[in-house]
C-alpha cells in the first residue's frame, strides 16, 4: 500500500481530522487530479467532474482545519473519487 493510498485510508476513517497535515491534504487533491490555486492563504481546488469548490486554508503548525478535512472526505465519498487512489495503487504494484 503506497503512503498515499495510507493517507487516504487515514482521512476516509475520519477518527483523527485534528491531525491531518495540511501539505498531506493538498497532495491528495492533487493526486485526485484537482486544480489548485492560490490567492493569499487560501488554496483553492476545483475539478471538471466535481461541481463544489474547496477552499482551504492552513492552521497554526500547518494541519489543515477539522472541518475541511471532512469536507474533502464528503467530496470524495460523494463522487466515487476513492477508486482513483486505489487504482493508482495497483498500477504501481
Amino acid at each position: 500500500m503506497t503512503r498515499q493510498a495510507k493517507f487516504l485510508r487515514k482521512v476516509l476513517q475520519g477518527a483523527s481530522d485534528q491531525n491531518v497535515a495540511f501539505d498531506e491534504l493538498r497532495e491528495l487533491l492533487r493526486q485526485l487530479s484537482f486544480q489548485e490555486r492560490q490567492h493569499g492563504s487560501h488554496h483553492i481546488f476545483t475539478r471538471s467532474v466535481v461541481p463544489e469548490i474547496l477552499n482551504l486554508q492552513p492552521r497554526a503548525g500547518e494541519s489543515a482545519k477539522p472541518y475541511q478535512v471532512k469536507q474533502v472526505r464528503q467530496i470524495i465519498q460523494r463522487h466515487g473519487l476513492v477508486h482513483e487512489v486505489e487504482d493508482d495503487d495497483h498500477d504501481q504494484a
